[in-house]
């Protein structure tokens, strides 16, 4: 007999019935009644009031009732905190029972119940469990840790439960290892910058092991622990796609994306050439293939994930056309996708195929569908250039068979009325257009055609484009040639595809809802501040060591790398902006508040700019951990307010002349670590150039000459403009002043803090490395005013729930002091207005790359401190 009848009873007085059997002296009395009071609960009675009685069949050594116990105390435990506590001496109980599911079950049902009281009494039983004897006991606590740190953190911390669950990643048991992964990978991503998971070949090659024994799911936990591993070289990415590939031909899809996650992101670490690079794209083929046999639900998943690896690597299903070949009885969802995926895939040798299956399609009855796959020739068009004239010949047939689904009477055809109505449109602007080109010739035309588009249509549309044209052309006829004459953007398949950075994001994610939604998490994990923002490692080779640039090089540096600017952020990364010099066009701020709570400096200027920086309680969340103070050769006065007040140095001194405060010269090299030679310096910007101010001093016993200097790859390319000027040599006890231009046509590289600057300097002795910080100021270039209505429309752009508020303290100027002092380092005041006794300045800022930053200043007479409002994610790094 099934457990059904539990749920059918409806009769009144039940629950006093329930309590007598609950008391009852017999055991299969007590379990039936047991089991009726979980039914009640699960259709939604309330039987809370039983909450006693229940406890008291704990005492029980009968597997199955001790369940449903334990499941009763899980929903009701925190609605009666106090009964609960009556249970903990039962729980404490059980986790040493000699039957190990009984230990595990007690250990995690303690881990459920949400109760502060009774976390303090878990520890113990469960500090037991981390180490019991057998791995079912041990693999349940692991994931227990993940829950008590869910409720109480720093008891977790405290108790060295983090240490404990570390140890189990060097485990016997594989599924022991799998649970403690998961438990701390769960932990690190509500505490990112907590460093959990130190991974290190060694634990790279236990979690490998462990791989081919755990469970399914088990291997997912690993294998997305090791996509979060960067290995140390091209070998040891290589033997670690080695030993993920076996997972490729799994029955889960769920395994198989999660090794393909994995060998996408450590391909990008193969050189090309290798012949192990080919067989690995050969391998990936089939399992994404395999993939497209499931349900039409799981096939989406599927063909979202393979959209994107199509675009990072066409190469691994280009001989796989046909898969996405359309069926009859797919989904239009999965129909969708296909269509895309083809169209992606195609080329030259494969356009007929794909052009005669679009022609296919075109007749299709779904009219959605036909419109799509009439696109789709169009872009086959425009990516494989070569078979243009094939793809127009194909729509023109599609056009003279008159199919039904093609025209489609109710749908497509247009009719005579609306035919006009086109044709008096075009025909306007191309009259405008003519005008603009041979203005003596055809003024009484324009004026007659605009006139009747003006005073005599009945056709709005047509009306209104009358009266935009002849204001346009009354008012600035050199506006309206920009806009009727503007060149048309070049149609190009690039439009369709992600965004780069995006995409390399979106590739550390495969398999997740990220992957499904071609969104970073943090566009739509509500309360994301520990997503952590993932990047594909750099290629093999692309890199360069750090530690020991090379002087001797006289030749011209190495080009920059391409770098394409990112969409989601005001700044961007900065290290993936385009570092050309800026076009001299109208400022293209870009669309500022797209970002949500995405962080792409990942944290680098976070800590560099930290000093005294004040806020509401709501922006305190989103800054992160408590800034340090800035470092002395970031520039900037003394810490008077630190933070922004160093960053736009108002606290420099009242009355010292405007212009961009120079910082005094530090020691960036001892004479005592460089054979005698002392080399002091600091930056400056004048007149647009960025220079970097030497004092060389020679503190040994014989003359130093032949001085050369070079600076490794940096955030923001700066390199040396021209050779260093030491003129005459450098005698004993001698100090000689040069000043060096900089460039920002450098390499890049990201470094840690994110301005830092490491040189090397050679002379007739030997050559010498140090580093250096160089202050933001810098990169504020001249023209960085912007015009008042740009101004006004991007900082209306800005959602409300995108500002962010700060604090400069202890600055004792006025509005006017303080925006000429702004000034002179590039910090322009568009406009000023006072309200309620307190100024209001809004300031603009151009970096070097011509990126926009926006700000409100706010000062109060009287008031030392000074709030300043702007985008969140941009005032985040100031």
């Amino acid at each position: 007999m099934t457990d059904s009848k539990y749920f059918t009873t409806t009769k009144k007085g039940e629950i006093f019935e329930l309590k007598a059997e609950l008391n009852s002296d017999k055991k299969e009395k007590k379990k039936e009644a047991v089991k009726k009071v979980i039914a009640s609960m699960t259709v939604g009675k309330d039987v809370s009031a039983l909450f006693p009685d229940v406890v008291n069949c704990m005492q029980t050594d009968n597997l199955e009732l001790k369940k449903l116990v334990y499941l009763y105390l899980m929903n009701y435990a925190k609605s009666q905190p106090d009964m609960a506590i009556m249970a903990v001496n039962t729980f404490v109980k059980d986790c040493e029972d000699p039957n190990p599911l009984i230990r595990a079950l007690a250990v995690r049902t303690m881990g459920c119940i949400r109760v502060d009281k009774i976390t303090e009494y878990l520890c113990e039983p469960l500090r037991k469990c981390l180490k019991d004897e057998d791995p079912y006991v041990r693999k349940t606590a692991a994931v227990c840790v993940a829950k008590l740190h869910d409720i109480n953190a720093q008891l977790v911390e405290d108790q060295g439960f983090l240490d404990t669950l570390k140890d189990l990643i060097s485990d016997s048991n594989p599924m022991v290892v799998a649970n403690a992964v998961a438990a701390l990978s769960e932990i690190a991503e509500s505490h990112p910058n907590s460093n959990l998971l130190d991974l290190n070949p060694q634990t790279i090659n236990k979690l490998l092991t462990a791989l081919n024994e755990c469970t399914e799911w088990g291997q997912i936990f690993i294998l997305d622990c090791l996509a979060n591993y960067t290995p140390r070289d091209d070998r040891e990415s290589q033997s670690i796609c080695e030993r993920v590939t076996p997972r490729l031909s799994h029955a889960n899809s769920a395994v198989v994306l999660s090794a393909v996650k994995v060998l996408m992101k450590f391909m990008e670490m193969l050189p090309k050439d290798l012949d192990y690079y080919g067989t690995l794209l050969k391998k990936l083929a089939p399992p994404l293939v395999t993939l497209l046999s499931a349900e039409p639900e799981l096939q989406y998943v599927a063909l979202r994930n393979i959209n994107l690896i199509v675009q990072k690597r066409p190469e691994i299903l280009k001989h796989e056309m046909k898969v996405f070949f359309v069926k009859y009885n797919d989904p239009i969802y999965v129909k969708l996708e296909k269509l895309d995926i083809m169209i992606r895939l195609a080329s030259q040798a494969n356009i007929a195929q794909v052009l005669a299956e679009l022609k296919e399609y075109a007749t299709e009855v779904d009219v959605d569908f036909v419109r799509k796959a009439v696109r789709a020739i169009g872009r086959c068009a425009i990516k494989v250039e070569q078979s243009a004239e094939r793809c127009v010949s194909t729509l023109l047939d599609l056009i003279q068979t008159k199919v039904n689904y093609v025209v489609q009477e109710k749908k497509l055809k247009l009719d005579d009325e609306y035919c006009n109505e086109l044709v008096q449109l075009q025909l306007l602007t191309a009259i405008v257009k003519l005008f603009l080109k041979k203005p003596t010739e055809t003024q009484e035309l324009v004026q007659q055609v605009l006139s009747l588009a003006t005073q005599d249509s009945d056709n709005p549309d047509l009306r209104d484009r009358g009266y935009i044209y002849w204001r346009l052309l009354s008012t600035d006829p050199v506006a309206a040639k920009e806009v009727v004459l503007a060149e048309k953007p070049l149609i190009s398949e690039e439009t369709d595809l992600i965004e780069p950075t995006l995409l390399e994001e979106l590739i550390c994610h495969i398999g997740t809802l990220a992957s499904v939604y071609h969104k970073p998490p943090s566009a739509f994990v509500e309360g994301s501040r520990g997503v952590q923002h993932k990047r594909i490692p750099a290629r093999a080779g692309s890199g360069e060591s750090a530690e020991s640039p090379d002087v001797g090089q006289s030749g011209p540096s190495e080009a920059p790398p391409a770098v394409i600017p990112s969409q989601g952020d005001l700044l961007g990364d900065l290290l993936n902006l385009d570092l050309a010099p800026p076009a001299a066009t109208v400022p293209s701020v870009q669309p500022s508040m797209q970002m949500g709570a995405m962080d792409l400096l990942g944290g680098g200027l976070d800590s560099l700019l930290g000093g005294d920086i004040g806020g509401s309680p709501s922006m305190g969340a989103g800054l992160g951990a408590a800034p340090v103070a800035m470092p002395a050769a970031l520039g900037g006065a003394p810490a008077v307010g630190g933070g922004l007040g160093d960053l736009f140095d108002l606290g420099g001194g009242v009355g010292m002349p405007t212009g961009s405060y120079v910082a005094p010269k530090t020691v960036w090299l001892a004479a005592m670590k460089a054979k005698g030679l002392e080399i002091s310096g600091t930056f400056a910007r004048r007149g647009g150039i960025i220079q970097m101010d030497l004092s060389l001093t020679n503190k040994a016993m014989s003359v130093m000459t032949d001085f050369a200097i070079q600076f490794n790859r940096n955030s923001f390319g700066l390199s040396p403009a021209g050779a260093l000027q030491v003129l005459t040599p450098l005698s004993p006890n001698q100090t000689i002043d040069v000043s060096l231009p900089l460039s920002m046509s450098g390499p890049i590289m990201k470094m840690e803090p994110l301005n830092n600057l490491q040189v090397a300097v050679k002379n007739n002795i030997d050559v010498f490395y140090f580093s250096c910080q160089y202050p933001l100021s810098l990169l504020f270039v001249e023209d960085g005013k912007m015009e008042r209505q740009v101004f006004l429309a991007t900082w209306k752009d800005i959602p409300n729930d995108n500002e962010a508020q700060f604090q400069i303290k202890d600055i004792h100027l006025n509005s006017d002091a303080a925006s000429n002092k702004l000034q002179g380092s590039n910090i322009f005041t568009i406009a000023k207005r006072t309200v309620e006794g307190q100024d209001m300045l809004y300031q603009s800022v151009k970096l070097t790359n011509g990126i926009w930053v926006l700000a409100e200043m706010r000062i109060q007479t009287g008031n030392p401190n000074y709030t300043v409002n702007g985008n969140k994610e941009t005032w985040r790094m100031l």
